[in-house]
């Protein structure tokens, strides 16, 4: 009776044993489950196995050095493998206890696994994906406004960070500092990114998944990217532009009465903010409170400015797109602009000339009656506002007590300034344009900056006839024969300051003669009696009378 006890025990604990499952316990989750394993997804795990009987390693992924790599539900793995793997997460950590008669039953295998042996797995799932898997895009920002969408020849620089689906990172431009630059469709990258790209706009940014089979596959990718990996890549598109791509001007704001537009050879003045697509700024000649200056069509800009510059307005504000072949190409300018940048520029044109150009004059108001007008010589008494050519004003007579004066011909006011005041008559208005060469030219001075054309509006309020230059008193009739006695008005052969004063004075009164203008009359008498009081004795007398000739004749 006693052997055939055992026998049927022994048969009892093997149909126990048959009517186990597979027991599973997720002892780690992941916070995020967005995908599990089911039946016919790939997966790609670590594992350690061992026996439940005594706890020694049969296997071990880890130990091998390479993650296993396998297809679930269809027979490549054991039974209770193929079971116990339905559901997982990636990054779950899950134990699988294994019965024999799902792992390898009552044979064994290979010496490995002896008969009727309960099989634990340790598993750490890092991948699943399926044959019929699509690359995922999800966008997480994109610009309000796209201008452009990347397509296929366009050339395209973007930042990345790639991990595998596991949260590994395998590779970041960020780390490196510098974007990753390629063109689209042409086999340079992995058919999952040719696709994961197309349609991006500039400072848009994505999440782009790539299974094994649109990535690197079964070879993997050197030692950063493992077989059979399924790729996450978080992408900002930094540019994008094709070869053929021409400058792009959008005009965004033009002054009403545009007379006259920049053109090869002019000087122009304008500043600037230049950034990349993405709005991240380079350059702005605002920061430095300073100009930007140059000639038009010299190529002393770069090619794609050079052309913008041409035919704008004075005032006139430009949004210029200017694609690499046309600005700094491929190479770049140090660490300021990475290669193959497009560049965008916001432009405000200050003012251009020629070297040639004539002051401008234009009459707003004339009297009708006017006269002869201000000439050389001429005193002048004037209100004026200088301002630059986008509306700047720099000076005007408003903010002193009293308008400005001028000898015209005395050098006291710039070139172009005197030629706005010739000819003018008392309450006649112009505006008066000064090209930087009859103004304050390349230096500038004071306020006004260097190569600044003025723009002036001019209002004559007094008009004083001159006198020659170093004169101080001209007949304006026949002068009396013989001077002397028709100063001697006593008839006592001499003559003192009040009586040369008083004759001077009665010439000017009946408008025989004419002082000089813009000084006190009493000042310039003064100066003429001493220039005749040779021996300074406080009288003139006929012997020390003399009288200088010129165009016209002076005392």
């Amino acid at each position: 009776m006693f052997p055939l006890l055992l026998f049927l025990h022994v048969v009892a604990l093997k149909c126990s044993a048959e009517l186990l499952d597979v027991e599973v316990d997720r002892y780690h989750m992941p916070k995020r489950c967005p995908r599990e394993v089911q039946t016919e997804d790939f997966v790609r795990y670590h594992f350690n196995g061992t026996f439940q009987s005594n706890g020694k390693t049969f296997d071990s992924s880890h130990v091998r050095g390479k993650e296993y790599v396998s297809q679930v539900g269809v027979g490549r793995l054991i039974h209770g493998m193929d079971r116990g793997l339905l559901g997982t997460c990636v990054n779950e950590r899950r134990r699988i206890t294994v019965p024999p008669h799902l792992a390898y039953g009552s044979v064994g295998t290979g010496g490995v696994i002896p008969p009727d042996a309960i099989l634990v797995y340790d598993v750490l799932l890092l991948d699943i994906w399926n044959s019929q898997d699509k690359i995922q895009i999800r966008s997480l920002s994109k610009p309000e406004r796209c201008a452009r969408a990347a397509a296929a020849s366009d050339f395209v620089r973007y930042h990345y960070n790639g991990t595998l689906l596991s949260g590994k990172t395998f590779l970041s431009s960020h780390a490196k500092n510098a974007t990753y630059d390629t063109y689209l469709g042409q086999g340079d990258l992995i058919a999952g990114m040719e696709e994961g790209l197309l349609g991006m706009c500039v400072a848009e940014r994505r999440i782009v998944i790539v299974p094994p089979f649109l990535a690197y596959g079964e070879k993997g990718h050197g030692s950063v990217v493992p077989p059979q990996a399924t790729l996450v890549f978080d992408v900002l598109m930094v540019d994008v532009f094709n070869p053929k791509d021409d400058l792009v001007v959008e005009v965004q704001e033009v002054p009403e009465g545009c007379e006259r537009r920049s053109a090869v050879g002019d000087f122009i003045r304008y500043h600037y903010n230049g950034t990349f697509q993405d709005g991240t700024a380079f350059d702005s000649s605002y920061k430095r409170n300073s100009t930007y200056n140059t000639y038009v069509g010299r190529g002393y800009v770069i090619a794609g400015i050079d052309r913008a510059l041409e035919g704008l307005c004075m005032g006139e504000k430009r949004k210029v797109v200017v694609p690499p072949h046309l600005a700094y190409g491929g190479e770049g300018v140090g660490e300021l602009i990475p290669g193959s940048a497009v560049l965008v520029f916001h432009i405000h044109v200050l003012d251009f000339h020629k070297p040639d150009d004539a002051v401008e004059v234009k009459v707003v108001r004339r009297p009708e009656e006017c006269g002869p007008g201000s000439r050389e010589d001429d005193w002048l008494r004037y209100r004026y506002n200088c301002s630059l050519m986008d509306g700047t004003l720099l000076y005007s007579s408003d903010q002193y007590n009293s308008p400005s004066v001028t000898t015209l011909g005395a050098n006291e006011v710039i070139p172009g300034l005197e030629q706005g005041l010739m000819g003018m008559c008392v309450g006649e208005t112009r505006e008066v344009v000064v090209p930087p060469h009859w103004g304050h030219g390349e230096n500038g001075a004071g306020v006004v900056p260097a190569s600044a054309v003025l723009f002036f509006q001019l209002e004559l309020l007094e008009l004083q006839k001159g006198v020659p230059k170093g004169f101080m008193f001209v007949w304006l009739g026949d002068v009396p024969e013989p001077l002397f006695p028709a100063m001697d008005l006593d008839g006592d052969r001499q003559v003192p300051l009040q009586e040369f004063s008083d004759f001077i004075a009665l010439q000017v009164q009946r408008g025989n003669g004419r002082l000089r203008p813009g000084m006190p009359p009493d000042d310039i008498i003064r100066d003429m009696f001493d220039s005749q009081d040779l021996d300074k004795d406080g009288k003139i007398v006929v012997r020390e009378v003399t009288l200088r000739v010129d165009d016209r004749d002076e005392l």
